[in-house]
């Protein structure tokens, strides 16, 4: 799963505020997370954001949310960009998150001819759980480490794609996996690592991380694409957006790829684009070339 916005912070509370926080405030706020990440901030969510955003008043030594949506609005200062879209969004994932479509995987891939190149896109790889789910199948489907697979891990917050590189996950994050698994995949720490285990490179080495903003107009990315991922992202955008999002994903899926959603997403409104074929998984409406 990739980049949401969280319902829960502990300290998104409506008491005394350090910072005067109006109702304008939050609007200005909405509409730049919108444009910047395409992210409907719910009203419910005012008490989040001051939470998050008062940090970066802080940090930038500002005295008002006014001073402060004025400098990200009048400022090319891309780090500080950044650094807003970063604290709007948290990373909610786990290994094998939605376990049945990665069986599924499996079998699909088992059907490509030996000599061909695999290629997977994570779009919404959050801290690296989800693209290192799909290099264990991968792993599996092909019964060998160095399986002909290359991963593209995209997400828009910089900050978890950092976690996901170093590959280094604790252990009650990892208390899930089955042991086998833990033991085939992963290295455990020793001395000051202890209680936590790192990425086997063998499976690092299938996937490349990358920043990418999926409202972006141009991807600088390649396909044809085998399958793409992209879940429990969807439900935080409009359905517009959403259709968008989804119109860039034809051209760079192969004619037999597949699409795998989240449990709570449905693409009803882009039938024209995709078409369900089980569970959460979809196919291309249209296969291109079928058609004079």
């Amino acid at each position: 799963m990739g980049t949401i916005i969280n319902d829960d912070d502990a300290s998104a509370v409506s008491g005394a505020r350090e910072y005067k926080f109006t109702s304008k405030d939050f609007e200005r706020i909405k509409k730049l997370i919108y444009e910047r990440a395409g992210i409907s901030l719910a009203p419910s969510k005012q008490n989040m954001v001051y939470s998050r955003l008062a940090k970066r008043l802080r940090a930038k030594g500002l005295n008002s949310f006014d001073e402060y949506l004025s400098y990200l609005e009048h400022k090319n200062n891309s780090e500080e960009w950044e650094a807003f879209t970063n604290a709007l969004t948290t990373n909610l994932t786990a290994f094998f998150r939605e376990q049945h479509h990665f069986p599924m995987l499996e079998k699909h891939v088992e059907k490509r001819s030996n000599n061909q190149k695999i290629q997977l896109w994570c779009s919404a790889s959050s801290t690296g759980e989800e693209p290192y789910s799909m290099a264990m199948a991968m792993v599996q489907a092909f019964k060998t480490m160095t399986p002909p697979v290359h991963i593209l891990a995209t997400d828009l917050d910089t900050n978890v794609l950092e976690t996901a590189q170093q590959g280094v996950y604790s252990l009650d994050r990892l208390e899930k996996l089955p042991k086998d698994k833990l033991k085939r995949f992963f290295l455990k720490g020793t001395g000051v690592h202890e209680g936590s285990a790192r990425v086997r490179p063998e499976l690092r080495n299938l996937i490349t991380f990358r920043q990418l903003n999926l409202l972006e107009d141009g991807w600088p990315i390649r396909g044809p694409f085998d399958a793409i991922f992209c879940r429990n992202v969807m439900i935080y955008f409009d359905k517009p957006t959403q259709y968008k999002i989804l119109k860039k994903f034809v051209p760079l899926l192969a004619k037999d790829g597949l699409l795998f959603a989240g449990h709570s997403e449905s693409f009803q409104h882009a039938v024209d684009l995709f078409k369900l074929r089980e569970k959460t998984v979809y196919e291309l409406t249209k296969v291109p070339g079928s058609e004079p």
